[in-house]
This record gives C-alpha cells, sequence and structure tokens, in this order.
C-alpha cells in the first residue's frame, strides 16, 4: 500500500507551511497512481482508506488554525485525483474486456479462429469447448443489445438460477443468444421461459447439441436456421427445437426438385377463381386437423359442405385426390414446399 502513497505526506507538509495548493504535477502523480493500483487489482476503498490512515498519521505538527481548511481541501483533491485515476483505468480495463469478449464472441460464432486457440480463449469466458454445447437463439420485434434491460433481465434470471453452471449469454445481429453444455437442456429450457415472459417477447430456437470446439458454431447456425424455418411455415409454437424439424432441411436440399414438384402439383392452382392461395391454405388445414373435414372447415369458419367442395375443386385441378393416402402424401409435400420456397408469393 505504500508505494501508492509516494510523495503524499512531503505534499501535505508543504501545504500545512506555505498554503499552497497542490500542484498540477502533484495531482497528476495520484492519478497515475491510482491508474496502477487499480491495474493491480487493489481495492479501492481500501485505498481511499490508506490515504485518510495516511493523512492521520502524517498532520503536519504545529499547523496553524488557519490553515486546516487548506490541508483538508489538499486531502481531498489528492484524494479525488487517486480516484479519478482509479476509476479511469477500471474504464480502460472494461472496454478492453467487452472488445476481447466481442472479439471472441465473433470468433466463435463465426468459426473463423484456429480451433486450438478458440479453446484456450474459450475458458476465459467460462466454456470449455471439448464438450459438446448448444445454442439457442431468440428474436423479437425490436433488436436485443447488450446493454438493453431484457437482456439483463434474462441474465440475472439464468445466473441466480445457474449460477455455478458453464453458459455464456450474448448478443449477435440483435438476437439475444445462449450457450449452454450440451447434456444441460434445462439452461435452454430456462433461457426461452425467461425471454417469453420479457415484453414483446419474440421466438426462441434452440440448435442440436454439437461436439467439440467447432460444436458451437454448428448448433448456432442450426438455431438460426431453425428460426427461417419456422417464420417460413408460420409455426405458432413460440419455442422451436432443430430436432423436431429435421425433415424440412432434408425438403429442401434438393431445391430445384422440391420447386418442380411445386409448380407440377400445386401450379394448376393458379387456375382458380381467386387464386392457389385459398385452396393452398385449405389443403394447410386440412392436413394440420389430420384429414378431419369437420375440424378443418371449423379452422377456416367454413361449413363442412363448402370446405368439401374446395377439396373437390383441388382434386379437378390437380388430377391429386385430398382423401386418396397415396395422393394425400403428394398434396402435403408440395403444400410444405411451397411454404419452405414462398410460393405463390415468390416465382419458383
Amino acid at each position: 500500500m505504500a508505494e501508492y502513497l509516494g510523495g503524499y505526506a512531503r505534499m501535505l507538509a508543504e501545504v500545512s507551511h506555505t498554503g499552497r495548493r497542490p500542484t498540477r504535477s502533484e495531482l497528476g502523480e495520484r492519478r497515475a497512481l491510482g491508474e496502477r493500483a487499480a491495474e493491480a487489482g487493489h481495492s479501492l476503498r481500501a485505498l481511499v482508506r490508506g490515504h485518510l490512515s495516511a493523512t492521520r498519521t502524517a498532520w503536519p505538527n504545529g499547523t496553524p488554525a488557519g490553515s486546516v481548511g487548506g490541508v483538508l481541501a489538499a486531502v481531498e483533491q489528492a484524494v479525488d485525483a487517486f480516484a479519478e485515476g482509479y476509476e479511469r483505468a477500471q474504464r480502460l480495463a472494461v472496454r478492453q474486456e467487452e472488445a476481447a469478449r466481442r472479439e471472441f464472441i465473433d470468433d466463435l460464432l463465426y468459426g473463423r479462429s484456429d480451433l486450438g486457440r478458440l479453446a484456450e480463449r474459450a475458458e476465459r469466458f467460462g466454456l470449455v469447448l471439448s464438450r459438446a454445447h448448444a445454442v439457442a437463439v431468440a428474436e423479437g420485434p425490436e433488436a436485443y443489445v447488450d446493454t438493453a434491460p431484457v437482456t439483463r433481465q434474462v441474465e440475472s434470471a439464468l445466473l441466480t438460477r445457474f449460477s455455478e453452471r458453464r453458459i455464456l449469454l450474448t448478443t449477435k445481429n440483435g438476437k439475444l443468444i445462449c450457450i449452454a453444455p450440451g447434456d444441460q437442456e434445462e439452461v435452454l429450457t430456462c433461457f426461452a421461459q425467461q425471454v417469453r415472459v420479457t415484453p414483446d417477447c419474440g421466438r426462441v430456437a434452440i440448435g442440436r447439441p454439437r461436439p467439440g470446439p467447432g460444436g458451437v458454431v454448428q448448433s448456432y447456425e442450426e438455431a438460426l436456421s431453425t428460426l427461417e424455418l419456422a417464420e417460413r411455415l408460420d409455426l405458432p409454437e413460440p419455442v422451436v427445437r432443430a430436432a423436431d424439424l429435421l425433415v424440412y432441411p432434408v425438403l429442401l436440399r434438393d431445391r430445384q426438385a422440391m420447386a418442380d414438384l411445386v409448380l407440377s402439383v400445386l401450379g394448376p392452382l393458379r387456375d382458380a377463381r381467386g387464386g392457389p392461395e385459398p385452396l393452398l391454405g385449405t389443403l394447410e388445414a386440412y392436413f394440420e386437423s389430420g384429414c378431419r373435414a369437420a375440424e378443418a372447415a371449423r379452422r377456416l369458419a367454413l361449413s363442412v359442405r363448402a370446405l368439401t367442395y374446395r377439396l373437390e375443386r383441388i382434386h379437378q385441378l390437380t388430377g391429386n385426390n385430398p382423401a386418396d393416402p397415396l395422393h394425400r402424401y403428394t398434396l402435403q409435400t408440395a403444400v410444405i414446399g411451397a411454404r419452405l420456397l414462398r410460393w405463390p408469393a415468390r416465382e419458383l
């Protein structure tokens, strides 16, 4: 502690005897000592207490009553300059830490760094990349940022419940991201729940656990793709898991083949009065209701007779009967493909 009090007693003595104020050079020295103390990891409270103790010990003997105010003012200036330097060093350290954290997150989620070096850096931020990890991604009507109250609220809830778990919460491109060990699904489930109870909540997608240093970026990209699929399919679920939607990437793997299927099977619906959308929506409701006409009619606010007429019209136009099991599979696959490819809004 003594090394951060150098020159302090001498300054007090000169102030007492001459009545002068601390010089700019002396205050600059105190700021520099404050910065050094912060960099060394000392407590500001202990350092201020040390200054006050040194003030009591080094109080100039025989200080005239009229000079007491000047000495106390010098103490105030000296301690204030020391604290200013300490806080400046802390702010710089925080900015450097934030920059390092952001750089690490960018490298982690884009997979553009050497995996061995990335694994070493990850330990600093609480991740052990030799293990499997899973990633959850949340999006909302407003972009998520690190300093937003919603982000802090979710982070506080997770840390309160899982204080000893190795998890990382961050934001990227306006989305809120949670990275957790792959065998701790309860962490990502809690993350999704916390996001859902926040104002203006959005949808959450959870990627599958993936092993190794590259597993995080794989699970992250899978969660992003799942979010996009959920939007295209207009899924009602607020939380979607990549593991539950694996069939859709398979369907899109040969995009041209899927486009050909959509156009050949559903293309004739463009000749219907009102265009293809009403009949396409009829097929969606019919399949989603388990091919129960009464339930599909209820969802569409139609009579069963009107729904049956639409299904017959689809049969006439496409040559595929929704009531026939073989035709039903072809139609349903084409309907899914239409939503994935955003047809008919987008030409194929």
